[in-house]
């Protein structure tokens, strides 16, 4: 079973820059300081209570936590330490930016049970990464990629496509970049312009164009296939909805849905289900089987896989839970003819 997650954000906490996109308050929906060890200790009580069976795991987001004074880091990773060795709280990870680390940092991480650090790395594009204002390079990511490894931490990757000066190619060859670094896993954020922003004034002067919903829906679906044949999980496509987020006028452009990631692999479903479809005649009825948790993805928000498979090939088509699937594996059944077709053609999505 996997630790439950006790979230503390600390927006633009230690963060030397600002970048073009950022607004580090309302993506997280929170805003002040650090939290004091009092509040640390207290909200790890009240998880701990709420879930008594389960390992508890400390994160960390937003800000730039290895930029913060290391008596800030201490502030923060000390009062864990006790809950550390009784066992009450499992791991610790955290984010930061790739130009925020070196061995030093890395180690004293380690030492006080740092288990797994989120890089913002955004794009491997030079310039791409110049114009978001970034204040690094590629070359940073990678040397940071290696000191984390090196230290015994798990590293995790967040990308951002659709920056200034990106293109879905220059997307993709980030992506690749980043799967040659071998990170644990990967979240992808679509750009959005977000009200206040540098990103908001290019926005409005017409300099800087946003991705559009379904560009970023099947870019984020090549991205996803290229980390599924990689055997690298995509744990989070799209920003997580918050109330700031949802407020009228803050994001004032970019590809903003709720429910993103779902679309994302919605879409990418759509695909093998065509492909399991090739010649079949029109008319036909149709049974798809998906594995367990997997049932809406094939049928497509407001049933628009199915109206789409419609449409395109002129068949009935149904969708009901197969639990004899593999996890990334799906089924057609038409008469006596059976199908399968895999998500991922390399290796299976962790």
């Amino acid at each position: 079973m996997r630790p439950l997650l006790v979230p503390f954000f600390i927006p633009h906490q230690g963060c030397p820059h600002r970048c073009v996109f950022c607004d580090q308050e309302r993506v997280a929906g929170v805003g002040g300081g650090l939290p004091t060890a009092r509040q640390l200790l207290s909200r790890i009580e009240e998880y701990r209570l709420g879930a008594p069976a389960r390992k508890l795991e400390v994160a960390f987001y937003g800000g730039t936590f290895t930029a913060l004074p290391r008596r800030d880091q201490g502030a923060l990773l000390f009062p864990l330490q006790p809950l550390l060795a009784a066992g009450v709280v499992q791991s610790v990870r955290l984010s930061t930016r790739p130009d925020a680390v070196d061995p030093d940092t890395a180690e004293f991480l380690k030492a006080h049970g740092v288990a797994t650090v989120e890089l913002g790395v955004q794009s491997l594009d030079p310039e791409v990464l110049l114009l978001s204002g970034r204040g690094h390079g590629a070359s940073e990511v990678e040397l940071s990629v290696a000191t984390l490894k090196k230290a015994g931490i798990e590293v995790g990757i967040q990308l951002m496509p659709g920056l200034p000066g990106d293109t879905p190619q220059a997307a993709l060859a980030s992506l690749r970049r980043a799967l040659d670094l071998k990170p644990a896993f990967l979240r992808i954020y679509p750009t959005l312009v977000i009200e206040g922003t540098e990103l908001a004034r290019r926005y409005r002067e017409g300099s800087y164009h946003p991705l559009a919903l379904p560009q970023a829906v099947t870019l984020c679906k090549e991205m996803l296939e290229a980390a599924g044949q990689a055997g690298i999980p995509v744990i989070r496509f799209g920003l997580q909805p918050t109330s700031e987020l949802d407020s009228p006028g803050v994001v004032l452009a970019g590809p903003y849905h709720p429910a993103f990631g779902q679309l994302v692999e919605s879409e990418l479903c759509f695909d093998r289900m065509c492909g399991l479809l090739e010649g079949i005649p029109p008319g036909s009825r149709v049974s798809f089987g998906a594995p367990p948790g997997r049932v809406s993805d094939l049928v497509g928000q407001r049933r628009g896989n199915l109206q789409r498979l419609a449409t395109r090939y002129g068949v009935a088509a149904s969708v009901s839970e197969d639990r004899e699937l593999l996890p990334d594996v799906i089924s057609l059944q038409w008469g006596e003819l059976s199908r399968h077709a895999r998500l991922f053609e390399s290796c299976p999505r962790h």
